[in-house]
């Protein structure tokens, strides 16, 4: 009798042993699924697992329902088009969507390129990839041209822009522009031609010097114009714009300007439209409220496509400036060259 009471503890505990034994064996079968293989699956891995079963499952149900959905846009349009409303949907409209091309051609030549250094012609790089992305987003895209290209540029564009062989609604030609443009259609746009350019005529082509020199080369597209014997203007900047400072229009302000006179059809607003506030420029009439020019933020768009205010100082300075640079280091030509002349 007193051996069975002995043995009754350890008969107890071997069975409670077992009852947890049994709630672990349970527990454990709750967090795991055996596969029949090695791995086993988390909770979160069933929850996944179900979740794309599920996903799968109703993959034609959603099929269906996005035929359903179409169905009925196109029923919707098709009554609001017998209603005479035009339908945009939620699709946002974009500017570029209600584009309305001109037949005016633009034109910059990049034939200068053998008179510039390297970090000149990495500017016009930069000018001419502002040009296309306004042209891309205006409302009267022009019949955008880059000709002579080559050199240096095509060097720096392949090099650093390589995706400009994507580019849209530009033509880049590696022959001068008068060779594939009828020289009857061309006026050159340089600021050194007695003619004023009152209105455009959309049947041209007008051709931008893709100079950027700090004027060092003054005169050349107007020679260029005379040598080729085609037409010249230069925009009417005077008549609409005063300012203090010398009357620097780089090859983007100037493709720009056109672009904004296409869409405006008024000079004065074109050119307040997209001449930079720290030029200081205000309308012809209002001189009084003229303030302080300042070009030397403006460096690194000059261009030779330029209106200038005093022709003898800026010629006799650019002279004395170019003596004392051949004598100068390189370095100290290079920041030279970055100053504007007044």
């Amino acid at each position: 009798m007193a051996t069975e009471m002995a043995n009754t503890p350890a008969v107890q505990e071997r069975s409670h042993d077992c009852a947890n034994n049994e709630n672990e064996s349970t527990k454990d079968e709750n967090e795991t699924v055996h596969t029949g293989e090695t791995e086993t699956l988390s909770k979160r891995q069933r929850k996944k697992l179900l979740k794309s079963q599920q996903w799968e499952e109703q993959r034609e149900l959603r099929k269906q329902k996005r035929k359903e959905r179409k169905q009925q846009r196109k029923l919707e349009r098709q009554a609001q088009a017998d209603d005479g409303v035009e339908w945009l949907g939620k699709k946002r409209l974009r500017r570029s969507d209600l584009a309305e091309p001109s037949s005016l051609r633009l034109v910059i030549d990049c034939s200068f390129d053998n008179l510039m250094l390297l970090k000149d012609v990495k500017k016009l790089h930069k000018q001419i990839q502002r040009c296309y992305a306004e042209n891309r987003r205006t409302l009267h895209p022009v019949q955008f041209y880059l000709t002579s290209h080559g050199g240096q540029l095509k060097q720096i564009m392949d090099e650093i822009n390589k995706g400009w062989v994507n580019w849209k609604d530009v033509h880049v030609k590696p022959e001068a522009f008068h060779e594939i443009l009828s020289k009857d259609d061309l006026v050159y746009l340089t600021s050194d031609s007695p003619n004023v350019l009152e209105e455009l005529d959309e049947a041209k082509a007008y051709v931008i010097g893709g100079l950027v020199d700090h004027n060092h080369h003054k005169g050349i597209t107007f020679g260029r114009a005379q040598e080729l014997g085609i037409a010249h203007a230069q925009l009417p900047l005077g008549s609409f714009v005063k300012m203090n400072s010398r009357k620097v229009l780089a090859v983007n302000h100037v493709f720009e300007i056109i672009l904004a006179f296409l869409e405006k059809r008024d000079w004065q607003e074109a050119f307040f439209t997209v001449l930079p506030q720290r030029k200081g420029a205000v309308p012809v009439g209002q001189e009084d409220k003229l303030g302080d020019g300042n070009d030397e933020e403006d460096s690194d768009e000059d261009s030779d496509t330029e209106q200038t205010t005093s022709e003898k100082g800026t010629d006799s300075k650019d002279q004395s400036d170019s003596k004392q640079e051949e004598h100068k280091p390189l370095l100290n030509q290079s920041d030279s060259s970055e100053r504007n002349t007044a």
